[in-house]
């Protein structure tokens, strides 16, 4: 992991800028982030919080695991790298209590090539590579379902796992890996479905290098909004609330539109 000094510096170094005074008594809030988009947006949310009296300390994970537990133990203020069905499963099987403060954005999932170009080239012997966490692996087989390449077991929806294929389009593997690992198999198995913010880390663009991806507006997405996360009780202070409502405003809103080619949406409550 590596800490984003630079989102704290900007923040200050922008508020200065503007002509505001940022005040020596401000609130750090500490927030454990994937680095791609969720460390990037942040770093652009920090100069609106600096306005604000809240210094913003970014630490960057590579893996899906620590982050809550930083939050869980009280060392950091809060994460963000992680949707809500991922939040309940890390909960129920980890026994932490970890709660959504507020949804920020979503990441289509996508199918991309990896030794082959095209889905319609997919026979017998061809591998692909998803994630093996409980919820991404059901939602990459959902997608592979989608697009006819595998049936499940009906009913399995979020749940699902390899055991719930019922049949297959064609006799391909399916190879389960650690979801940080999966984009850097791009080179030894035909096809790799990717988590947007894995995606992006490994130079993909969901409009232009995705053979197929979760539609914006379909449900899937939507269930999948990338959440705040913080330890219960906490999701009610005012510097949690102060980073929610910067990270929905507009500013951020039209950094993340103008910056990810439609790998990351801004979430909109109905």
């Amino acid at each position: 992991m590596k800490k984003i000094l630079a989102a704290a510096l900007t923040g200050i170094l922008a508020a200065a800028a503007l002509g505001t005074i940022v005040s020596a008594e401000t609130t750090k809030i500490t927030v454990a982030a994937s680095a791609v988009p969720h460390a990037e947006i942040l770093e652009q949310a920090a100069p609106i919080l600096a306005e604000q009296g809240y210094e913003l300390e970014v630490t960057v994970f590579d893996d899906y695991i620590q982050p809550n537990n930083v939050v869980e133990d009280g060392d950091f203020d809060a994460n963000y790298f992680q949707h809500i069905p991922y939040l309940n499963s890390f909960n129920e099987e980890r026994g932490t209590h970890l709660v959504n403060a507020g949804g920020i954005h979503y990441e289509p999932f996508g199918i991309y090539p990896g030794t082959k170009k095209d889905l319609a080239e997919i026979a017998d012997g061809d591998t692909i590579a998803v994630p093996n966490d409980t919820t991404n692996e059901a939602r990459a087989l959902l997608l592979l379902q989608d697009n006819g390449i595998i049936t499940l077991a009906e009913g399995v929806g979020l749940n699902a796992t390899v055991n719930d294929i019922l049949e297959k389009k064609v006799d391909v593997e399916i190879v389960e890996l650690e979801a940080a690992q999966v984009a850097r198999h791009v080179d030894e198995v035909s096809f790799v479905v990717l988590n947007g913010n894995y995606a992006l880390e490994a130079g993909f663009s969901v409009g232009k290098d995705s053979l197929v991806h979760e539609e914006s507006d379909s449900e899937a997405a939507k269930t999948y909004v990338n959440v705040i996360a913080v330890r219960e009780g906490n999701e009610e202070s005012d510097a949690i609330k102060a980073l929610v409502e910067v990270l929905k405003s507009d500013e951020i809103k039209n950094f993340i539109n103008e910056t990810y080619d439609g790998a990351v949406i801004p979430f909109v409550e109905e």
